[in-house]
């Protein structure tokens, strides 16, 4: 067997020299056909370019009503809805309860406590603490106030900001085993 291996080296040594000539003499053929091509294509003619379109002039209109009402602004019943100082305003000044620092939708409803108008909801935060939740108790980042304790859910009142500089009150609800 090491009287072969010589031989199928060196034959397979030739093998790789055949093939690199063959590889290098396809390089030698020159670009005569590439510049014939290129030429050609030069000497074509290109499409028309279309004329440009004509501009229309437009009627000059002169608006004579700036001392009406602005069409696109708030209406003076919605001016006064959206007024900063009416409205649901949060308290500021009362303690935050522990609940307040989680955002709504990372609590979960996992189950109640009593019956009837002294039932308690049991809320578990993402830390896996649960908390006991009686209507009238806040939760959530957007000052959320526990409106209803029922069996199978908690429905509340957020406080949310109305874009104008005012709040305004936006129903929210945690539903049991949801999540």
């Amino acid at each position: 067997m090491s009287m072969h291996a010589p031989k199928t080296l060196r034959l397979a040594r030739i093998g790789l020299m055949l093939g690199a000539a063959f590889l290098l003499g396809g390089c030698t053929r020159g670009m005569s056909d590439l510049r014939a091509w290129v030429a050609h294509q030069k000497s074509l003619k290109g499409a028309p370019i279309p004329p440009l379109p004509v501009i229309k002039t437009f009627e000059t209109f002169t608006y004579q009503d700036q001392d009406k009402r602005d069409p696109f602004g708030p209406s003076p019943v919605e001016e006064q809805q959206n007024n900063a100082s009416s409205g649901p305003r949060p308290d500021q000044n009362r303690p935050k309860q522990p609940l307040e620092m989680f955002a709504l939708d990372s609590l979960k409803m996992v189950g109640t406590i009593g019956t009837g108008s002294h039932i308690q909801a049991l809320i578990q935060d993402p830390g896996g603490v649960i908390h006991r939740v009686t209507v009238d108790e806040y939760m959530g980042q957007n000052y959320g106030r526990v409106t209803k304790v029922a069996p199978d859910h908690v429905d509340l009142v957020e406080l949310v900001p109305n874009g104008n500089g005012g709040w305004m009150e936006r129903p929210a609800s945690i539903a049991l085993g949801e999540k």
